[in-house]
């Protein structure tokens, strides 16, 4: 059963406490460290070439998100990831807002073509474009013209030879062969900036424990959601619901994540 074999895997990363750096959205910079910490993983925030390489090389997972995009924050982008593709380190991407600009396309494109990926996570039309589809985008948030997001992902994974994570209503994972679509979360998740942005960090604690990337992910994307559900029980209003999140990060247990996870194999 797969939610018991996923749920396993949370006491793993909060005995294990891996160390996630991040090259992440500047914006939600506090917010995503604090969401690490909560659940059990060790973050670091470093950004600095003259540092990247040798903090990726020692990092349980390197997390590169695009969110506050700028042509230095690529350079260290692309040191630290050689540095983590060199020493056996799993990358995560985030292509935020690929295809809003074609400086964001281009830049998403480059890394892909240029390092290896463990898992990339985004929305369906950011996903898309990394690949070179068409899919409407607004800003950071996809559009409503779209597609099939599960032929999408899959069709993705197999041509960046990646595990791919598109989040929406219905989160997808998969690796082009076996495909998972989860069926937890919660609306509130889209009224807090960097919701999506700390979901891409869980996804590196969990790869830097678990090296099939696609059940890591899928514990990942179900863990969060299981969390965000549990926190909209307590709170109903973005303030207080962003602290409840954090809080249910903390305190939510394996037996939960096994009881309320929702996972259908597709």
């Amino acid at each position: 059963m797969i939610e018991k074999q996923i749920a396993a895997l949370l006491p793993q990363l909060r005995e294990k406490k891996p160390l996630v750096h991040n090259i992440t959205n500047e914006v939600v910079t506090n917010f995503t460290a604090n969401g690490l910490l909560a659940l059990g993983a060790s973050p670091v925030m470093a950004y600095a070439p003259e540092e990247v390489a040798d903090m990726a090389k020692i990092a349980g997972a390197l997390v590169l998100n695009m969110g506050t995009l700028t042509t230095d924050m690529i350079a260290s982008m692309i040191m630290a990831g050689r540095s983590a593709n060199e020493h056996g380190v799993p990358i995560i991407f985030d292509p935020v807002g690929a295809g809003a600009t074609p400086f964001r396309t281009d830049m998403a494109r480059r890394i892909v073509e240029e390092l290896e990926l463990a898992v990339i996570r985004g929305n369906a039309a950011e996903i898309a474009n990394v690949v070179g589809d068409s899919w409407q985008i607004k800003g950071v948030d996809a559009g409503e013209a779209g597609g099939d997001t599960v032929e999408l992902a899959r069709r993705a994974a197999k041509k960046l030879g990646t595990v791919v994570v598109i989040t929406g209503e219905t989160d997808i994972v998969t690796d082009g062969e076996t495909t998972y679509a989860i069926h937890n979360g919660d609306e509130m998740l889209t009224r807090i900036t960097g919701t999506g942005c700390l979901l891409t960090s869980v996804v590196g604690a969990y790869a830097a424990i678990e090296k099939d990337y696609v059940l890591a992910a899928t514990a990942a994307v179900a863990s969060y959601g299981v969390a965000a559900e549990i926190a909209r029980e307590i709170v109903n209003a973005p303030g207080s619901y962003q602290i409840a999140l954090l809080d249910t990060l903390y305190s939510v247990e394996e037996d939960q994540i096994a009881v309320i996870a929702r996972i259908e194999q597709m």
